[in-house]
């Protein structure tokens, strides 16, 4: 790759509020993007239908209030039908039932299958099918099975140099078809659960350590809920953020329970899944918003909104509760409501744009495309010109807003964007972004950069092959190695020298931690696998 001409460093943007954060890295001398990473906001926490009944001949009951005379008529004319029925039709029946039989056992084989249903009769007695099962090797499966059938079932190859460890729990690795833009009716979230759950992980990268760390910080989650249902970021934990923000914390809770597949409905955590979302909820104004009946510092509010916004479309896409629908929409209307002229969301309705709080909104509204909400395409056709004004090299490089140079953490979640908004994986610009990220800015828990690992996370799952390996091996290491082992903060990741630390504090870096480890399931691959 071309090592382009420097970009000269301009002061860091101002924020809102004075954030404490560890000194910007220096990206290598060849790297492409030499923005300052202080540029980027800091996130604020960052039945089945019954059979036609048919016509029953009559009933013995029927029969005995014939007359005597009449019921005798009937069982003689019965068997003289029975004696007048030739010899060869009777074998012709009995034949072609055999015949039907043998085909349908030795159809050509596929794999994947181990049981044909097949349907035999309806019961005199009975209204309901009469199924017979017969087990089968998987050489003798019909290969009529649609594809789509077989999904969850297909074999896929795994490269042997990055086997998990110890993973004999897991079943086979599975492939997963690659996702389109417009996202199928919660297609992206299927893997959280099961035995697809399982494949994944192996499939992906996963280990018994990632999913011990993530259970870990579910615990910890559960155990810091506050009564009423909701969470805390300055929290009644060491290390707490500086600011307030209710909305912002719950969401991202939710989200890392959610992420792990408990819904309000099933799971470990449902209990802790209902209160929160029932708090959600409530806290929402007729408008939509999350954020209006909260105390929330002005520069948060949006960034908020975002978070409630995916963590409610997600939950709905998941269970299909009635309930959820309405207020999931309301949040959609209002999202399409607030949109900002330049085509994003800033820290105010309709004023400015910066990448980071859009890209927190973009995957609201996919999440409602995927829970089969009402999105106007005119909205997401105006995220992508506002993203075309803050990308630098053709797409592969973004910035905080436009006329600012691009950082690390603003690439990764512009990428991110363009990647659900339909950019295939052999983008020119895609691919080489990737590069970059993969031979410049590795996962380096020195950095303490949770936002950028979040992103860059996903961007590179959905990407596949050496970039992704390359990183994964480091971060399923290094993040649960990371993790609070003992203690009252057992499960959790401390904010110490990490960047927008003071800002977010202790359930920020814990939630933002918990989701790059469930990356592995969290969303199928938009690419399929590579």
């Amino acid at each position: 790759m071309p090592t382009p001409v420097p970009v000269r460093q301009p002061p860091p943007l101002k924020q809102p509020a004075p954030i404490a954060s560890a000194a910007p890295v220096e990206p290598p001398s060849g790297s492409r993007w030499r923005g300052q990473e202080s540029a980027a906001a800091p996130p604020p926490s960052a039945a089945a239908p019954s059979n036609p009944q048919k016509k029953q001949p009559p009933s013995a009951n029927d029969l005995s209030s014939l007359p005597e005379d009449a019921e005798a008529e009937e069982a003689n004319d019965l068997l003289e039908v029975e004696k007048s029925a030739p010899a060869w039709l009777i074998s012709l029946v009995v034949h072609l039932v055999a015949l039907l039989l043998l085909a349908l056992l030795t159809l050509p084989s596929t794999v994947g299958v181990g049981r044909l249903m097949i349907e035999l009769g309806v019961s005199e007695e009975q209204e309901e099918i009469d199924l017979a099962t017969f087990e089968l090797d998987s050489t003798d499966v019909p290969d009529t099975l649609e594809t789509a059938e077989m999904s969850e079932l297909a074999e896929v190859q795994v490269d042997d140099s990055f086997a998990p460890m110890e993973m004999s729990e897991f079943i086979a690795p599975v492939e997963v078809g690659p996702i389109t833009a417009e996202l199928s009716v919660g297609s992206a979230l299927t893997g959280r659960t099961g035995a697809m759950k399982q494949a994944l992980l192996a499939t992906h990268g996963g280990t018994p350590a990632t999913q011990n760390a993530v259970q870990m910080g579910l615990e910890w989650l559960k155990r810091n809920q506050q009564r009423g249902g909701f969470w805390s970021l300055s929290g009644r934990y060491s290390d707490g953020s500086s600011t307030e923000n209710k909305p912002a914390a719950t969401a991202m809770a939710l989200l890392a329970f959610q992420g792990d597949g408990h819904t309000h409905l099933s799971g470990e955590f449902k209990e802790q899944v209902h209160d929160g979302i029932k708090w959600l909820v409530n806290h929402q104004d007729r408008e939509g918003s999350f954020v209006t009946k909260s105390q929330v510092p002005s520069h948060q509010a949006l960034y908020a909104q975002g978070q409630c916004m995916i963590a409610i479309c997600e939950l709905y896409a998941m269970t299909k509760d009635s309930w959820l629908r309405e207020p999931a929409q309301r949040a959609v209307n209002y999202a399409v409501e607030i949109q900002s002229k330049e085509g994003g969301w800033r820290y105010y309705p309709r004023r400015e744009s910066d990448t980071s709080v859009t890209g927190w909104f973009l995957m609201g509204l996919k999440s409602a495309q995927m829970s089969d909400l009402v999105v106007p395409t005119s909205t997401m056709a105006n995220i992508e010109k506002y993203l075309d004004t803050v990308s630098h090299y053709d797409g592969s490089a973004y910035s905080y807003q436009p006329n600012s140079p691009p950082s690390r953490a603003m690439t990764a979640e512009g990428l991110l964007c363009r990647q659900y908004l339909g950019w295939e994986g052999d983008n020119p610009a895609l691919q080489e972004a990737v590069i970059t990220i993969d031979e410049n800015y590795p996962f380096n828990f020195e950095d303490r950069d949770f936002y950028y690992w979040y992103y860059a996370t996903q961007v590179l799952h959905h990407y596949g092959g050496t970039p992704w390996r390359n990183w994964n091996s480091v971060m399923r290491e290094e993040l649960p190695k990371a993790q609070v082992a003992s203690g009252r903060e057992a499960g959790s990741w401390a904010p110490q020298g990490s960047r927008w630390g003071s800002s977010g504090g202790r359930l920020y870096t814990t939630c933002l931690s918990l989701f790059c480890l469930e990356v592995y399931y969290r969303h199928l691959p938009l690419y399929g696998n590579k």
